[in-house]
């Protein structure tokens, strides 16, 4: 099974609101096929929950991340996953250079942009379809799409108030919805019946 990691800095307010939408994206793509989604902290304290501001930001777009516990990235742990997703420019360099993430980590801006300079896939490709698509866009940043790197981060709400978890959680809603539809195509939309 296809596996994505998401991960910021302490495991406690983008990583998992980004962990619970992607999560809930791909299961209401793909069912039980969906890939799994987890996520950790660069530096994060092992088992903290996710603040109440995330957690409510969070529901008010559908997604539960009331039981999710923190954990912080140890070395090696990439090794198996198939995409890690930096919410920051910081943490895509400490998962290249301490964590052996490799090709294998973006930051989500710099992936969904990679993903849009690429040919689409064709509707209804299914979660084995991510390894390549991964490729591909790893393969346009050695190339030399830089997208936009003044744009690559998702700010970090930790001390604010709750309407920056809101505007950070409808951010990550965005992205990821043209995440999931760069990996995987445009989703098939029912035609209207005619009245």
């Amino acid at each position: 099974m296809t596996s994505i990691l998401v991960v910021c800095t302490g495991n406690i307010c983008r990583s998992p609101i980004a962990e619970g939408l992607l999560r809930d994206a791909l299961t209401a793509r793909f069912g039980a096929e969906a890939p799994t989604v987890s996520s950790a902290g660069t530096w994060g304290v092992e088992g903290s929950g996710a603040t109440a501001e995330a957690v409510t930001a969070a529901s008010e777009r559908g997604t539960d991340i009331t039981a999710h516990r923190a954990h912080r990235l140890a070395t090696g742990s990439t090794a198996d996953i198939d995409l890690v997703i930096a919410m920051a420019g910081e943490h895509r360099v400490a998962l290249t250079d301490e964590h052996g993430a490799g090709d294998r980590a973006f930051t989500l801006k710099e992936l969904v942009r990679l993903l849009e300079s690429l040919p689409p896939v064709s509707p209804g490709a299914g979660p084995d379809s991510l390894a390549d698509r991964v490729s591909q866009a790893a393969g346009a940043r050695r190339a030399g799409f830089t997208g936009n790197p003044l744009d690559e981060d998702v700010a970090d709400p930790l001390g604010l108030p709750l309407q920056s978890y809101r505007a950070i959680a409808w951010e990550l809603d965005e992205w990821i919805a043209r995440l999931v539809d760069g990996l995987f195509g445009a989703a098939d939309v029912p035609a209207a019946s005619e009245g």
